[in-house]
C-alpha cells in the first residue's frame, strides 16, 4: 500500500492533523491510516554545527583564527533528537510512501525546520505544502485539498537558509571577536545588539534629563476649571493668581468639532504582545505561548503573523464569527453588537497570514475551563474582533478661551455623540483587576453652554506645581513598538518588512538579553520596566555603530523578502556578510582604558610589579587585569612543573607581594631527592615571567 508522509513541527499539531484526515493507528513515531503516515519534527530536530566541527582549533577562541568562514555548511541533530530524527529518515525513505508533505509551520522557521530533516534524511521523494493559517477542522481539510508544490517555497527555504547561517556568522565572530579583545564573554547578536542600543540609548537619555518645575494658574468658574499658560517662573505665576484673585473671565471665542476615531485594526501578533503587556502583565514570550496554544487547541488562527486585516474570501462567513464570539463573551451581554466587514477586508495588506482572529469553536468551548493566561489572550483577540467591526466612535470637542486680568485661559470638554466601538473597549478595560491610566484628553467631562462674552466670577484662583518628566524607561509594550518601527524611515518605501527582528523573532529576543545577563526586569508601580545592566552599557560603549544601528538587520529583512521573491540571488547575500565580517575583524581596535567598563568580577591576589593593576586568577594563571600589560603567572610553568610543585594561590600571591616564596619539597631531577628552597620573581618584562632560586648559606636543606 503506498502513503502520503505529513510530517508536522511538534506532536501535538500531528494529532490534530491526524484527527481529520483519518490516520489513527499508532506505531513508533508516527500514525497511519487513510492512505497517511503522519509523524512530527519536535521543534529543530537538527541546527548548524558548533565552529569546532569546522576545526578542532575553533574549540578555544583565538584571535587570529577570525573571521570563521565554513565553506560547506554542516548541521547536526541535537542529541535527544535523535532517536525522532532516524523514525523520519526511515519513513522519508520508505518505498512505501510516494510523497512527502511539509506541514510544519507555514512561515519561514517551519519552512526550514523540514528542509533541513528532508535534505539530512537523504530524501529525494515529491515534496507537497500544507499551508494553512487555522486548525480548525475545516481548515485542515481545504488545506489537505489544496496542497501545494514543494518549490512554490524554495524561495522561503532559501531566505530562512541564509537568515540562520547570516546570523551563525555574526553571532560566532562577532562575539568571540569583542570577548577576546575585552577579556570577557560579550555575547553579540545581528537583532540582540541593536535592540539593547535602544533600551541603553533610553538609559542615557533619562540620565542626561535635568527636571524642571513649571506652574500654571487654575480658574475655578463654578461648573468648570480654565487653565492658564504654562509658565517656568513661580513669581511670575503668583502675580497672575494676585491679579485674577476677585476678577471676572470673559469667554472670548467658544469652537465646537465633531470628530471621530475609526475602530483599530484587528492583532497581529507584535500588537497583541504589546496590548497584553499593558494591560495584563503579559511578557512577549508569555503571550506567545499561550496565543501558540490556542491554535493547537483550534481556538485562535495562526499566531507569527504580521498582518492586521482579513481575506476577502472571509467576508462571507465572518457575520457567523462575530455572533459566535459575542455570545461567547459575557462581558459583551447588553450591548448591541455591529458587524462592518468592510473595515477589516484587505487583500492586498494580507501577507503569509491574515490578522489574529478567534476560531468558530469559541461558540462551543467553555472559556472558564481554559489556563488563566490562554483565557486572557483569548478575550483580548475576540474583543478586538467584535471593536474591529463595530461603529465609529464619535464625540464633540468643545474648547473655549477666556481673558482674565489680561491673561489667556482655555477649558476643554467632550461630549460622546456615539460610543460606538469604546463602549466595549471601555466596559473590558473596567473589568480589569490593574486598570490602565485613562487618557486625560479621552476623559475630559462635557462643558456647560456657554457663549462669547458670557463672564464668570472668579471664585478663588490656584496654582497647579508640576515637574518635567523624563523619557520613560522601556517596557515590552513600547520596545515591541520601537524594535517594530526602528530604522523604518531609512529603508526603502517599498520594504515590505522593516525593523528589527520579525513578529515571530522579537519574544526571543528580549529573554535572550534578560538571561544573558545585559537586561533586568523592574516593577515600578503598575509597569514592568526594562532597564540595561552596567555590562550592557559597557558593551554598546564599545560596539561599532554598525553592529547597534538597526540599519543593519533592517536591510537584512529587506534582502531576505528579495530572496523569498526570487528577486535576489542567496550567494550574492552571503558574500556580503562575508566581506563585512573580514572588514570588522580587521578594522577594528579595542577601545583603551576599556578595563574601566569592565572590571573584573574576580578576586584580586595582588598587585602586578609592571603596571600596579589587579592580577586575579584564572583557569590557567594569574593574570593582570590590564589587557595591555600582559604580565601571566602560568600555572603550568616548566620551572614549578620540573621541581613536582604546583604554582597555587597562596604561592602566586606571596610572590607578587614581597617578590619571593619559600618552597619545600622541591624535587631534584639530577639526585631525585627533594630540597626545600626561595624561589624568586625575575620579571625582566619578557613575554614570559622568569623565576630564580635562593638557598640558605649552608646550601639547600636536602631530604
Amino acid at each position: 500500500m503506498s502513503y502520503l508522509l505529513v510530517v508536522a513541527e511538534k506532536p501535538s499539531v500531528a494529532q490534530s492533523l491526524a484527527a481529520v484526515i483519518g490516520a489513527k493507528t499508532k506505531k513508533n513515531g508516527y500514525l497511519e491510516g487513510n492512505g497517511y503516515r503522519v509523524s512530527w519534527c519536535i521543534g529543530h530536530l537538527a541546527g548548524l554545527a558548533d565552529a569546532e566541527s569546522y576545526d578542532p582549533k575553533y574549540a578555544k577562541w583565538n584571535y587570529d583564527d577570525l573571521p570563521i568562514l565554513p565553506e560547506s555548511w554542516q548541521f547536526v541533530v541535537g542529541k535527544d533528537k535523535k532517536q525522532q530524527f532516524e523514525i523520519l529518515r526511515s519513513l522519508m525513505n520508505d518505498p512505501d510512501v510516494t510523497a512527502v508533505v511539509n506541514a510544519c509551520d507555514a512561515g519561514r522557521e517551519g519552512e526550514a525546520i523540514f528542509r533541513t530533516v528532508y535534505n539530512l534524511a537523504g530524501c529525494k521523494k515529491p515534496m507537497k505544502r500544507l499551508w494553512i493559517s487555522s486548525m480548525e477542522d475545516e481548515a485542515i481539510r481545504a488545506g489537505f485539498r489544496d496542497l501545494r508544490p514543494g518549490s512554490e517555497y524554495d524561495g522561503l527555504h532559501q531566505a530562512a537558509l541564509c537568515r540562520s547561517q547570516a546570523d551563525w556568522l555574526v553571532g560566532i565572530n562577532a562575539t568571540r571577536l569583542f570577548s577576546v579583545l575585552y577579556h570577557r564573554t560579550l555575547n553579540v547578536g545581528r537583532v540582540m545588539s541593536p535592540t539593547l542600543a535602544l533600551i541603553v540609548q533610553r538609559e542615557a537619555e533619562i540620565d542626561a534629563f535635568r527636571t524642571e518645575p513649571f506652574y500654571t494658574v487654575m480658574l475655578d468658574l463654578s461648573d468648570f476649571t480654565a487653565a492658564g499658560e504654562r509658565l517656568t517662573d513661580k513669581a511670575e505665576a503668583q502675580r497672575q493668581q494676585e491679579a485674577c484673585a476677585d476678577s471676572t473671565a470673559v469667554v472670548q471665542k467658544v469652537e465646537r468639532k465633531e470628530k471621530s476615531e475609526k475602530p483599530p485594526a484587528l492583532y497581529d501578533l507584535t500588537t497583541l504582545q504589546r496590548e497584553a503587556n499593558r494591560l495584563l502583565g503579559y511578557t512577549a514570550q508569555q503571550t506567545l505561548d499561550y496565543l501558540q496554544n490556542l491554535y493547537e487547541k483550534k481556538l485562535c488562527t495562526y499566531p507569527r503573523t504580521d498582518s492586521r486585516y482579513l481575506t476577502s474570501d472571509m467576508a462571507e462567513g465572518l457575520p457567523v464569527l462575530v455572533n459566535a464570539t459575542a455570545k461567547a463573551m459575557p462581558i459583551v451581554k447588553g450591548i448591541a453588537v455591529r458587524c462592518d466587514v468592510s473595515r477589516v477586508i484587505d487583500d492586498k495588506r494580507v501577507t503569509d497570514h491574515h490578522a489574529l482572529i478567534p476560531t468558530q469553536n469559541i461558540r462551543t468551548t467553555d472559556l472558564n475551563r481554559l489556563p488563566v493566561g490562554e483565557r486572557a489572550i483569548l478575550e483580548l483577540v475576540a474583543l478586538r474582533l467584535l471593536c474591529a467591526v463595530g461603529q465609529t466612535y464619535e464625540y464633540a470637542e468643545t474648547t473655549v478661551t477666556l481673558e482674565c486680568a489680561g491673561h489667556p485661559f482655555t477649558a476643554k470638554g467632550r461630549a460622546i455623540l456615539n460610543p460606538g466601538w469604546k463602549e466595549l473597549d471601555s466596559r473590558y478595560k473596567a473589568s480589569l483587576k490593574n486598570k490602565p491610566e485613562t487618557d486625560q484628553e479621552t476623559e475630559a467631562k462635557a462643558l456647560p453652554v456657554v457663549s462669547e462674552g458670557q463672564s464668570f466670577e472668579v471664585i478663588v484662583p490656584g496654582i497647579k506645581e508640576g515637574k518635567t518628566t523624563p523619557p520613560k524607561r522601556y517596557t515590552e509594550d513600547s520596545l515591541l513598538a520601537a524594535m517594530e518601527t526602528a530604522g523604518a524611515k531609512d529603508m526603502p518605501e517599498d520594504a515590505e518588512r522593516k525593523g528589527l527582528g520579525t513578529p515571530a523573532t522579537r519574544a526571543g529576543i528580549l529573554e535572550k538579553l534578560v538571561s544573558a545577563g545585559f537586561v533586568e526586569r523592574k516593577k515600578s508601580k503598575k509597569t514592568v520596566q526594562l532597564m540595561p545592566t552596567h555590562a550592557a552599557v559597557s558593551l554598546i560603549t564599545v560596539l561599532p555603530e554598525q553592529l547597534q544601528s538597526p540599519l543593519l538587520t533592517a536591510e537584512w529583512e529587506y534582502k531576505l523578502k528579495e530572496i523569498e521573491r526570487g528577486d535576489l540571488e542567496p550567494d550574492a547575500f552571503m558574500k556580503g556578510i562575508c566581506v563585512m565580517l573580514k572588514e570588522l575583524v580587521s578594522g577594528y581596535q579595542a577601545i583603551k582604558g576599556a578595563e574601566v567598563l569592565f572590571p573584573s568580577d574576580r578576586e584580586a591576589i595582588g598587585k602586578c610589579p609592571r603596571c600596579g593593576d589587579n592580577v586575579t586568577e584564572g583557569k590557567q594563571g594569574f593574570f593582570c587585569a590590564n589587557r595591555e600589560c600582559r604580565f601571566a603567572l602560568w600555572k603550568n610553568s616548566k620551572f614549578f612543573s620540573a621541581k613536582k610543585k604546583q604554582l597555587t594561590k597562596s604561592v602566586a600571591s606571596e610572590l607578587l607581594s614581597t617578590g619571593r616564596a619559600r618552597l619545600t619539597g622541591c624535587y631534584s631531577e639530577k639526585t631525585g631527592k627533594t630540597y626545600d628552597a626561595t624561589v624568586v620573581l625575575d620579571d625582566t618584562g619578557d613575554k614570559y615571567v622568569g623565576f630564580k632560586l635562593e638557598f640558605d648559606a649552608a646550601g639547600p636543606k636536602r631530604r
